[in-house]
């Protein structure tokens, strides 16, 4: 079972930064999952469109230009990052799950990943694009099928992951609070990989292993590392 880094590891550091990467890369975990914007031409590592929650300043993301939202706090002294940054820090030691928030321009996306495979240690293979937003992900696919994409939903679907294998994605990605072994069957007998957020205790640990998911998101990867590897039996 995979263990994704949650935006980071922002169980112990702030979300979506550097420094969150950083944590989640010494953990050695299998993935790290990030969120962007789109805000004026560049693509800014944040989760929400409001800069309250997690950094100093206020109001929406959009009203703001590249240089005053460098200029905030995302806690203990950190910026916000943008894509190109945490690409040129992960490339060539994990997966990195991009869920995508408000993107217009996907070429403006397409290019900033290419030109990481091009200059650093980065793979296509390593690329999985994710969203709720199930319409840019088909527009992902009918324009570079190259790129693997993985299907959200906080539901629970009345035909289970078909809604996913209908994006030809390569996972579907659920809530913890909806999976169950049918849709795990379902999703694996349609070839989807099964990835499953956000899953920080001990005992749903246990419950997703028991299910046989292919992999989860945590806020606390160490954790979570080291008690899979308890329940493998791997005591080293």
């Amino acid at each position: 079972m995979l263990i994704f880094a949650h935006r980071g590891a922002s169980g112990v550091e702030p979300e979506n930064t550097l420094r969150s990467i950083r944590t989640a890369l010494a953990a050695e975990v299998d993935g790290i999952e990030i969120d962007i914007h789109e805000v004026d031409g560049q693509l800014f590592v944040i989760h929400d469109r409001w800069l309250h929650r997690t950094t100093s300043g206020h109001g929406q993301i959009f009203n703001y230009d590249y240089q005053y939202l460098r200029s905030l706090d995302a806690g203990a002294g950190e910026v916000i990052p943008t894509l190109d940054e945490v690409l040129k820090l992960i490339a060539g030691k994990c997966t990195i799950n991009i869920e995508l928030k408000a993107i217009k321009n996907l070429m403006l996306l397409f290019s900033c990943i290419d030109e990481a495979i091009k200059t650093t240690e980065l793979l296509r293979s390593d690329v999985l694009f994710s969203s709720f937003n199930h319409r840019l992900l088909h527009a992902i696919h009918q324009q570079r099928c190259d790129f693997a994409i993985g299907a959200l939903t906080a539901c629970y679907p009345l035909e289970y992951a078909k809604f996913a294998q209908q994006l030809n994605a390569y996972s579907v990605h659920l809530d913890v609070d909806f999976i169950s072994e049918h849709f795990v069957a379902d999703a694996h007998k349609r070839g989807l990989k099964v990835f499953v957020y956000t899953v920080d205790e001990l005992e749903d640990i246990n419950a997703m292993k028991q299910l046989g998911v292919d992999g989860i998101f945590s806020n606390y990867p160490t954790k979570a590392k080291s008690h899979i590897a308890h329940l493998n039996g791997n005591t080293d």
